[in-house]
């Protein structure tokens, strides 16, 4: 390392000058500090235990996942089991408090740290570019933070999500604020991140707003005349809206907004009481779209129609007692589990993060690679109690001070199957199947030894891939077999294994997705060809080292 100015050659200086010329003059720029976790894959590379004693079995057809490790490790694997499969990511990371609420190389970060901001930055990036690979081209990304990293948050994902829109959320989670050195904060951001030019965010009910007039009023642009095609009559009958007449001719003028016909029907036209006319607030063409939400009511002698609009665009500012995370976050989580666990969320605030980007998608794949207390498993199991769904989570957590072992997992369980809470009283569990994983790592010195290693140390992630954990065959000549309603996956461990494999599947209907060991890139589709309509090949671990590859050395 030069350690000043004359250790430099001229044509060093001239091309360290090129370079910082080429660095951007606008956007975020810190210096990036190495990681631990990251130079371990150098090194070695990250697998998956089934820790089978911690799996919970319940009467779901869905199973979620809870991954034990540093999620740099779990997304590692991620990116090869579920490339572009994710609906939506919801992540709240260490905030960056500086009240050593975090460890960066094993050594708590505080607020002394010179390189504090520099070590967030960079801890993030790794993780969040990771995640991004796993979103679909429909998916959406949720973070929440803090005033401590919210501007540095803020232009880091314009870096990353370059080619999205972004949209900060303000959520009011602690109504009673608390007191900073000049303000007293009683909220947090969350940043929703999703593909530019569509829609991917829901509406959400309201029952608590008054029916709005359907008359436009007040100003010129009001009047008939601005918009002929919102001149029309409704029909009413016995106080109920009928249907929608059609546009009515330039010459055509009623006279009053209340015609009775002989048959009782009323046609009811946009005339003010000084028989001005005026118009709808919705052109004929559009109307039959919200015919659920128009309604007549009698005011006075005269019948009026009304909106009666219960679905709205959610707004940017959330503030509803039910993000309370003191009383619906630690209040709650200890009503569930004996903890200490600093700062859980809100159940609801999660719940509503995740219903805004559904799209009604009732069948979505979640992930949380900070689950932290597993509040985010506790609401997709509550999205799906309430709608009947088939969402899924896959939750990866560390297990500093026994995060993992001791709060998210015991909460799982226990909301799965059922509990007694802090008042003795039984409450209900919610359902759901859970496989509990754990990171660990294989040598990654690329020998034919450690081929075959990574290949033996695969099956879980391989289960994990195709979302298969039921085995129904373990031949000790080489071969696995595990399924998933009539979806199968097979592991081919030894070449001299293939016919026996194909003997055995050969009389199982159903698709396979199955995986040979090469020590290149062979498929052996010559071996397959008379079940090429039955199976789908992939060699290993080439695959997965060729996704390695791209992430810790490119």
């Amino acid at each position: 390392m030069k350690n000043s100015l004359s250790d430099w050659s001229k044509e060093q200086l001239i091309a360290e000058i090129k370079r910082l010329k080429k660095r951007k003059k606008f956007g975020l720029v810190w210096e990036d500090k190495p990681e631990d976790v990251a130079e371990r894959c150098k090194s070695e590379l990250p697998v998956l235990i089934d820790v089978t004693e911690r799996e919970i079995s319940g009467d779901s057809k869905t199973t979620n996942i809870l991954i034990e490790g540093d999620n740099y490790h779990a997304l590692s694997v991620l990116n090869y089991t579920h490339k572009g499969k994710i609906d939506v990511i919801y992540i709240d990371p260490p905030y960056n408090t500086g009240a050593r609420d975090w460890k960066y190389n094993n050594d708590y970060v505080d607020e002394n740290d010179s390189y504090r901001h520099s070590k967030w930055l960079s801890f993030m990036e790794k993780r969040i570019k990771l995640a991004k690979t796993l979103l679909r081209p429909s998916g959406v990304f949720i973070c929440t933070i803090d005033e401590n990293e919210h501007s540095s948050l803020g232009l880091l994902l314009q870096e990353i999500f370059f080619d999205r829109e972004i949209v900060c959320v303000t959520i009011i989670h602690n109504p009673g604020g608390i007191q900073g050195k000049n303000f007293s904060y009683c909220h947090e951001y969350a940043y929703f991140v999703y593909p530019a030019g569509g829609t991917y965010i829901s509406t959400v009910e309201r029952n608590d707003i008054d029916p709005t007039p359907l008359r436009d009023w007040g100003k010129e642009s009001s009047k008939r005349k601005a918009a002929k095609t919102c001149f029309y009559p409704i029909y009413v009958k016995d106080g109920e809206v009928l249907s929608f007449g059609d546009v009515c001719p330039d010459k055509f003028h009623p006279g009053k907004a209340n015609i009775l016909r002989k048959d009782g029907v009323v046609e009811v036209y946009p005339i003010d009481r000084n028989g001005i006319e005026r118009k709808w607030r919705f052109s004929r063409n559009s109307i039959e779209g919200i015919k659920k939400e128009i309604l007549c009511r009698r005011l006075k002698d005269e019948l009026v129609i009304v909106r009666a609009k219960t679905n709205y665009r959610w707004k940017t500012v959330w503030d509803d007692g039910r993000y309370n995370a003191n009383v619906y976050g630690t209040q709650l989580l200890n009503s569930i589990i004996k903890t200490t666990f600093p700062f859980p969320k809100s159940l609801y605030a999660v719940e509503d993060c995740i219903k805004a980007v559904m799209h009604n998608k009732d069948n979505a794949l979640i992930l949380d690679f900070f689950a932290g207390s597993g509040t985010t498993g506790h609401a997709v199991l509550n999205l799906n109690k309430n709608d009947n769904g088939t969402r899924r989570f896959i939750l990866c957590t560390n297990n500093e001070n026994q995060i993992a072992e001791n709060v998210c997992y015991p909460r799982i369980k226990n909301i799965s199957i059922g509990y007694k809470d802090s008042k003795g009283e039984k409450v209900n569990g919610l359902g759901g199947n859970l496989k509990y994983f754990r990171t660990d790592f294989v040598d990654a010195e690329p020998t034919d030894k450690n081929k075959k290693r990574l290949t033996l140390a695969a099956t879980e992630m391989l289960c994990l891939k195709e979302d298969a954990f039921e085995q129904v065959a373990n031949n000790k000549k080489g071969f696995k077999i595990f399924k998933n309603a009539d979806h199968y996956m097979g592991i081919v461990f030894d070449q001299m294994a293939i016919q026996d494999f194909k003997d055995a599947i050969r009389g199982i209907k159903g698709r396979f997705s199955v995986y040979v060991f090469s020590l290149g890139d062979d498929s052996f589709e010559e071996e397959f060809e008379d079940l090429e309509q039955k199976v789908t090949l992939s060699p290993i671990p080439e695959a997965i080292l060729r996704v390695y590859r791209r992430i810790f050395r490119g």
